[in-house]
């Protein structure tokens, strides 16, 4: 009896498991005029669909105050990014190269923005506004497990 209670417990465990990897994983990030997120850590589980939503709660145009949100991959440099970030103007700010995993379109004050993607494998990784100078201050940590 035990054993069958056990064996019950551990495929519960295993549904309850896949059912939340498999999942559609919707997330709200507010940012404002202060160059700030209003979260600083996000979660979804590994492989899960994710939809991110950026809101931009302040007044400013994109112009003087544009955010994004940049999902950059394991190990990158955010100063680095940053920096080559500035200069890609053109792109709203998203350089070329292989760091990002998925980002917004730049947005100024009372605008929102989606983004879907596929949470990569387990493990912590940087968010950012790639807007120059934002990502001193407007980052946080992209939690997959």
């Amino acid at each position: 009896m035990n054993t069958l209670k056990t064996l019950i417990v551990s495929i519960a465990t295993w549904l309850a498991t896949t059912a939340l990897s498999a999942a559609d994983v919707q997330l709200e990030l507010g940012s404002n005029d202060a160059m700030q997120f209003d979260k600083s850590e996000l979660k979804a589980a590994a492989g899960s669909e994710v939809t991110l939503t950026l809101t931009h709660n302040g007044k400013l145009p994109k112009a003087a105050m544009g955010h994004n949100f940049v999902l950059l991959k394991q190990g990158t440099d955010i100063a680095a990014f940053g920096t080559k970030a500035i200069s890609a103007a053109a792109t709203e700010y998203i350089p070329e190269g292989k760091e990002v995993i998925a980002h917004t379109k730049l947005i100024g004050g009372g605008e929102s923005a989606s983004v879907t993607f596929a949470a990569p494998p387990a493990g912590t990784y940087d968010f950012i506004c790639s807007f120059p100078g934002h990502y001193a201050l407007m980052k946080g940590k992209f939690i997959v497990e």
